[in-house]
């Protein structure tokens, strides 16, 4: 009993050090199919997270103007704070994104090589789509720069997000309507007014419209940058 169970025991700790590999084209088959499916899991869900830092900055920019816009007492530092938060988010979802990006490549590598030409045979296929497959396994590596990633979401959600809560600025420190005064003009005001509503706090206003012009300077910048690298964007048009 004692050497059926050492047998078993020994058994066991081969398999676990030495596990075998698909012999036939059957097992293999099998094989790349659970691993397929375990990646398409794995992508989703970077997938959803992505989906929920763009709701949590919906929601809060949309929070933020109806604060900001709903009386004239409210300051406009409410909507500055709004895009340092909708900035933190970007940066959070860019770096989701890359995440979801590395397994996205893997699920197109096999898409693109196996399932593609079994359904419709390409003599231009690559060859070698199987070693870099288990390269990536032995050494993951980020197939996009934050700087990318940032780029990316930035054309898709983020750049609208920031250009709505721009307006917003614009309208609160442009019109008297909006501002805490006795007396209220309903035309737009003058450059100097709109430079002192501009202020907040111990900051002068031309110190802010500064600090908010060098940020939407960036913001057009980062949006149209180039992406480069040799990823996804250079496979169909179909992109997230």
């Amino acid at each position: 009993m004692e050497q059926a169970q050492q047998q078993l025991d020994d058994n066991i700790s081969t398999g676990f050090a030495t596990p075998p590999l698909p012999s036939t084209a059957s097992e293999f088959i099998t094989a790349l199919a659970h691993f397929h499916r375990a990646e398409i899991a794995r992508m989703a869900g970077w997938r959803d997270r992505i989906d929920r830092t763009s709701n949590w900055a919906i929601t809060g920019v949309a929070a933020m103007l109806s604060l900001s816009l709903s009386s004239p007492s409210s300051s406009h530092g409410v909507l500055l704070f709004a895009m340092i938060m909708i900035l933190l988010l970007l940066l959070i979802e860019a770096r989701r994104y890359r995440f979801f990006d590395v397994y996205r490549g893997r699920v197109r590598i096999i898409e693109r090589n196996y399932f593609a030409q079994m359904f419709a045979p390409d003599s231009q296929v690559k060859e070698d789509w199987a070693k870099a497959l288990g390269k990536d396994l032995r050494e993951p590596e980020f197939l996009m720069s934050l700087k990318t990633a940032m780029s990316r979401r930035l054309r898709r959600n983020y750049a609208w997000m920031f250009l709505i809560l721009l307006m917003a600025w614009v309208l609160k420190i442009s019109s008297p309507k909006l501002q805490d005064i006795e007396t209220r003009r309903d035309v737009v005001a003058s450059l100097q007014e709109i430079v002192g509503n501009a202020a907040l706090g111990p900051l002068p206003g031309w110190f802010v419209l500064l600090l908010v012009a060098a940020l939407y300077a960036w913001i057009a910048y980062a949006t149209f940058l180039s992406s480069g690298g040799s990823d996804e964007l250079n496979h169909g048009r179909v992109h997230v």
